[in-house]
């Protein structure tokens, strides 16, 4: 396990977007299955990593507490799923009906949408205002599996909530920390240098 936080994407960066089988329906996700949307989150997770498996149950509150709301999430899974085979389509499908997600969990088996994102760890966090511009990219809170910390979405709820209010996000965003994503052999980004 390599320690890794987000790449800090530049604000107001515009979405890029993406077309990826969602691995419990099959079909095709896009930023165009959000476009009534005012607010998108994109989260790169996996199943394996102990970062998001101790965030994993806010994960699915997030979904439900914002089922009805202006916000789109969607989830993403980038990791080589050959050298990982928990975070492989039919075991993040079992992942996302275990925790009843209540968006869709996409598996990205090409790795260029995480390239995209320019994401970096698992979990690793992105929202988007209603011109798919970046308005927040980093933690979720301050919990980590060994710090005692409760789990509590504090900061990603405060950015989504500024996002649907019209309102512009802190500045004072911390990168969230996780397990790297896991590349497949010659597949690093250039953005690791």
């Amino acid at each position: 396990m390599v320690l890794t936080a987000s790449t800090m994407l530049p604000i107001g960066t515009q979405a890029p977007d993406f077309h990826l089988p969602e691995v419990v329906s099959g079909k095709t996700i896009s930023l165009a299955t959000f476009a009534d949307k005012k607010a998108l989150l994109v989260m790169f997770i996996c199943r394996h990593c102990p970062f998001v498996k101790h965030v994993q149950e806010e994960l699915a509150k997030l979904g439900k507490d914002y089922l009805t709301s202006d916000l789109g999430i969607v989830a993403i899974s980038a990791n080589d799923a050959q050298k990982y085979p928990d975070d492989a389509p039919e075991s993040l499908k079992a992942m996302a009906i275990e925790l009843e997600f209540k968006f869709p969990l996409c598996f990205d088996a090409t790795q260029e949408t995480a390239k995209a994102y320019t994401a970096a760890c698992t979990p690793d966090f992105f929202v988007f205002d209603e011109k798919r511009q970046l308005a927040y990219r980093g933690q979720l809170d301050d919990s980590r599996p060994s710090n005692g910390k409760p789990v509590t979405g504090a900061d990603l709820r405060s950015a989504i909530a500024a996002v649907l209010a019209g309102k512009p996000v802190t500045n004072e965003q911390k990168p969230s920390i996780g397990c790297n994503i896991k590349w497949k052999p010659g597949n690093e980004p250039s953005y690791f240098g």
